[in-house]
């Protein structure tokens, strides 16, 4: 029974959560009926068993508990932050109830207000609606739990003192909220994609969500290049899942990788978006990441990948949005165009950056260029350093596995 208690915490809680919050207008006191909800679960599922509708009756019990403590604790009603009251019918060019039926897209642009610090804003995110922890958050931004739950805690003191409301803001509203909330999509996206910690590669809960959420961006802002382009990215890339493990459970690279089991029916989807999102002149961030994806995608084999491509839309990429992840990536594909001398001294430029400095990626890429150069002394050092930095348990095997072949 914990075991499904559990299931469902994983898979429903944004559902939950996003539903209560709609009742309470108080996301502490939402929080606190949610998890009331599930520890009443643990009991009464034992007793009567499952229910049909796990998330129904979750939120049943929540919202039921928050309107209780909210008649009986009238005053403390008064004294907690409350949300503006969203039950209003919706002005010329508002957003319609009808239009995206959803509380967890409520609940993100809550979140993802310009009001917040977009690293709040992210933390906040995936506190409420990945229902990660704090100290979970804390170790994906590389901060202590402590320092995390007073950020948390003051985003949410920010949401309450602004008045912010619990509602898709209006169209005119939009275009100042939209980055945002595709940065925490996409963050959401990664996270799942390859989780940062734990047992297993892939979180399916979190790219299940994070495809949801694209999606229905995607009904509110159908001409929206960048919404094209991020639900493009998370499609294209989430086609390799089934792929990615070995029937050992080993990670493999896309270099190994059976490409028959692409999901050629999302493949299709994305690389329909990808050509509507690069459109635009000059395309977004997402539209560059997509199709970037979208060569990986049409490429009959490895060998065949055009990588001089790869590094061309790189390139773009790195000047519409510089980041150090962009670097490196890049850096990993001109080694695989041109040759491993090229991309170990693409990653060598890389060294001082601070951002990368407990990034395990960095280390693992000149591990597999020195260990193509057979540079094995210090290819292993790499992979030393790659394996002390990473957290997920899959790829600490697929290291460890090249550290051990090095040594064979």
């Amino acid at each position: 029974m914990a075991a499904a208690v559990a299931e469902a915490h994983r898979r429903e809680w944004a559902f939950v959560l996003a539903a209560t919050v709609r009742t309470t207008r108080d996301i502490d006191l939402a929080e606190e009926c949610v998890q009331d909800a599930y520890a009443r679960a643990l009991s009464t599922w034992t007793s009567r068993g499952i229910p049909a509708n796990p998330s129904a009756w979750l939120t049943t019990v929540a919202r039921r508990r928050g309107v209780d403590l909210l008649r009986r604790q009238e005053q403390l009603r008064r004294t907690l932050p409350l949300l503006l009251d969203d039950q209003v019918a919706p002005g010329p060019g508002e957003t319609g109830e009808h239009d995206v039926p959803d509380d967890r897209l409520r609940l993100i642009f809550t979140c993802c207000h310009p009001a917040i610090a977009l690293e709040s804003q992210v933390a906040l995110t995936l506190r409420l609606l990945c229902g990660l922890t704090t100290a979970e958050v804390g170790r994906a931004f590389l901060v202590s739990e402590p320092t995390m739950a007073a950020r948390i805690t003051r985003a949410k003191r920010k949401i309450a003192a602004a008045r912010i409301p619990y509602r898709v803001p209006p169209a005119e509203d939009l275009p100042a909220r939209i980055e945002a909330v595709l940065t925490v999509v996409h963050l959401l996206f990664t996270t799942g994609h390859t989780a940062p910690v734990g047992d297993g590669l892939v979180r399916g809960d979190l790219v299940e969500r994070s495809l949801d959420l694209a999606r229905m961006l995607r009904t509110l802002l159908p001409a929206d290049a960048d919404v094209a382009g991020l639900l493009a990215l998370i499609l294209l890339t989430d086609a390799r899942r089934a792929s990615r493990l070995g029937d050992d459970g080993r990670l493999l690279l896309l270099a190994d990788q059976d490409r028959a089991r692409w999901d050629r029916r999302a493949i299709g989807e994305g690389l329909a978006l990808v050509g509507e999102a690069l459109r635009r002149r000059p395309p977004g961030r997402f539209a560059l990441m997509a199709a970037i994806a979208a060569v990986h995608a049409e490429a009959p084999s490895w060998q065949d990948t055009d990588w001089r491509e790869v590094v061309a839309l790189y390139d773009l990429l790195a000047q519409l949005w510089p980041s150090p992840v962009v670097a490196l990536n890049r850096a990993v594909a001109l080694g695989l165009a041109r040759g491993p001398e090229a991309g170990l001294v693409a990653l060598e430029a890389l060294a001082a950056e601070p951002q990368l400095a407990g990034y395990s990626y960095l280390a693992a890429a000149r591990a597999d260029f020195l260990r193509r150069l057979d540079r094995t002394a210090e290819a292993r050092v790499a992979y030393e350093e790659a394996l002390a930095l990473t957290e997920n348990a899959v790829e600490r095997d697929f290291l460890a596995g090249r550290l051990a072949q090095l040594d064979g």
